[in-house]
């Protein structure tokens, strides 16, 4: 594992080479081994996400607070509690019934949870996430949350091979962000737009970008099964 632990190692070093001062790697853990995202922390990366809640508790059982931990697939009101109880923050929240379920399990644990807004900036009919026109009015109902905070916006946007192409859906959600920024509403507060993978990150950065979520950069292909 000496070996893979130095490719990661070597990866990260040279992906944070590629990255203004100010934007932060998220590694991107989906189907990653325990000792992938311990060397991933040893290379410097501690905000850590993952797509599904059962996958990422026996990580974050062993490892804890040396990481900041992400949820960053599609979040169901069923999983509410758990993901109360073991992340720090979720990328994907996109209607208010998630966001009051929310609210209740944190208010249990007196825990504020920050939270991103996902936009579907693409309008594919098969992703979930807000629609930019429907942003504004979800944003004025989670005002009102305690526990639950509003601290930036994530989007995905489809996915091309030519990076260059999930330009106009950055800059789409980079819009929305600018406009929420000057929101004056005391719970919501623009921190973090996430947006950019392995393959267009890059671009994502000059769209304004200050987080982006990286996997296969980091860890290599995942194995097919």
């Amino acid at each position: 594992m000496a070996i893979e632990s130095d490719k990661i190692h070597a990866a990260v070093n040279s992906i944070l080479a590629t990255i203004p001062p100010g934007v932060t790697l998220l590694a991107a853990a989906k189907t990653r081994s325990l000792a992938e995202v311990e060397a991933v922390i040893a290379a410097g990366v501690t905000h850590i996400g993952y797509n599904y809640v059962q996958e990422a508790l026996p990580i974050i059982d062993e490892i804890g607070s040396r990481a900041s931990w992400h949820m960053i697939g599609h979040l169901q009101r069923n999983k509410a509690k758990v993901v109360a109880e073991n992340f720090d923050l979720v990328e994907t929240l996109d209607s208010l019934r998630l966001a009051q379920a929310l609210e209740h399990f944190c208010e249990e644990r007196q825990k504020i949870m920050p939270v991103l807004l996902e936009i579907n900036s693409g309008r594919e009919p098969n992703k979930t996430g807000l629609l930019p026109e429907d942003v504004d009015e979800l944003v004025e109902k989670l005002n009102v949350l305690k526990y639950v905070r509003v601290q930036g916006l994530m989007t995905m946007g489809p996915l091309f091979g030519d990076p260059e192409l999930s330009r106009p859906y950055f800059k789409t959600t980079r819009e929305i962000y600018e406009r929420l920024s000057k929101k004056s509403l005391p719970n919501i507060e623009m921190r973090t737009l996430s947006m950019g993978m392995s393959n267009s990150y890059r671009v994502a950065i000059e769209e304004g970008a200050n987080q982006v979520r990286l996997g296969t950069a980091i860890f290599g292909a995942r194995a097919v099964i």
